[in-house]
């Protein structure tokens, strides 16, 4: 569900956003809005990143990739929720968790695949890993294994969007623990300040590394940090696509109008530790299998066959369509060029000379 602090003490100059109102049925304006092309797209991305992260997760216990990865399963409905309607044009910052925002954004998960082995093809020559893939073509401008470091690079990507007049936008993902860093509060004063075409998604999972945001964060909810900032703060359900979405409509709109910036906080769960190192002893296993229930992928799945846009058999033969290109994108990998030790250096100094 998608609501607003209508309850907060705000200053009443504060920009306000209203949501369309909502139906239990295939009338709501994720539904209304969007063809069944895109909503099988949609449920495509999804299996897309959880499969993709899977078979990741699998590679590394088997040790055929090495160092360490941070899963975003349980986390698909945020990614593509706020990215299915982004173009090619509008960017991305992304987060160490940042495999479902690339996906989510258009990459190819053969190229992921490849950066992960550390090979040539790879989104980033196999230089990057799982923590620092970028890819341009599609406005990906990179994950990032700093806290909050995606923050003040969404917003001056944002910046220079206003300064060529443009109608793009700029979305910054980032976590729960990245809330009480001190870019998090500059990034959203400066674009409050400058009404920049910005969108901050706060991906709460509940946990920073191993520390609660009960126990780390003096507020209940991230969003209502936005009214200091004098920007809208929406909470959605961040296990529901359609939630996520319309809330990004309305976000989205705002910023292309010149109406500046807005804070969006996705209620999710990781149901894999942080990391690959996470020996997972801060929460229950009750705990992980309550939110297991809240599974964003089968709650889609059943929603797309209950209104009628996707029968049964279309479900499987989507899934059916994401196992043959995951796999095709892993033996793709493993098939890669390994880097000359001689190359090292390549891409990490400029020649001084024109691109």
């Amino acid at each position: 569900m998608v609501y607003l602090f209508h309850n907060l003490v705000i200053p009443s100059e504060s920009p306000q956003m209203t949501s369309k109102p909502k139906s239990k049925n295939n009338a709501r304006p994720f539904y209304a809005k969007h063809s069944k092309a895109q909503l099988r797209d949609a449920l495509r991305r999804m299996w897309l990143i959880r499969r993709f992260e899977e078979v990741a997760e699998d590679s590394y216990v088997r040790g055929l990739t090495h160092g360490t990865m941070h899963l975003s399963i349980g986390q698909e409905a945020s990614a593509v929720g706020i990215c299915m309607d982004l173009s090619n044009a509008d960017y991305i910052t992304s987060t160490h968790r940042g495999h479902g925002h690339c996906i989510g954004k258009g990459a190819e998960v053969k190229y992921m695949f490849a950066e992960f082995f550390g090979k040539e093809e790879g989104y980033c020559r196999g230089r990057g890993g799982s923590m620092h893939i970028a890819d341009p073509s599609t406005g990906n401008l990179g994950a990032n294994g700093i806290v909050g470091g995606g923050l003040p690079l969404a917003t001056g990507a944002a910046l220079a969007i206003q300064q060529r007049k443009g109608r793009d936008v700029a979305v910054c993902f980032f976590g729960d623990g990245a809330n009480n860093e001190g870019a998090f509060h500059e990034s959203l004063n400066i674009a409050a300040v400058w009404n920049l075409p910005v969108i901050y998604v706060c991906e709460n999972n509940q946990y920073g590394m191993s520390v609660s945001t009960e126990r780390s964060t003096a507020v209940k909810d991230i969003a209502t940090r936005a009214a200091a900032y004098n920007m809208p703060g929406v909470i959605v359900d961040g296990n529901s696509i359609a939630d996520v979405n319309e809330a990004m409509m309305i976000a989205a709109e705002r910023a292309r109008n010149g109406q500046g910036p807005t804070l969006i906080e996705c209620k999710t769960y990781r149901t894999r530790g942080h990391s690959r190192s996470d020996r997972n002893r801060y929460r229950s296993k009750d705990e992980i299998e309550d939110w297991k229930l809240r599974d964003p992928i089968p709650a889609f799945e059943q929603e797309l066959q209950s209104f009628g846009v996707l029968t049964t058999a279309e479900v499987e033969a989507v899934r059916a369509e994401v196992e043959t290109e995951v796999n095709a994108g892993f033996n793709f990998a493993q098939g890669g060029t390994n880097p000359v030790p001689e190359s090292v250096l390549r891409d990490v100094y400029t020649t001084g000379g024109a691109a």
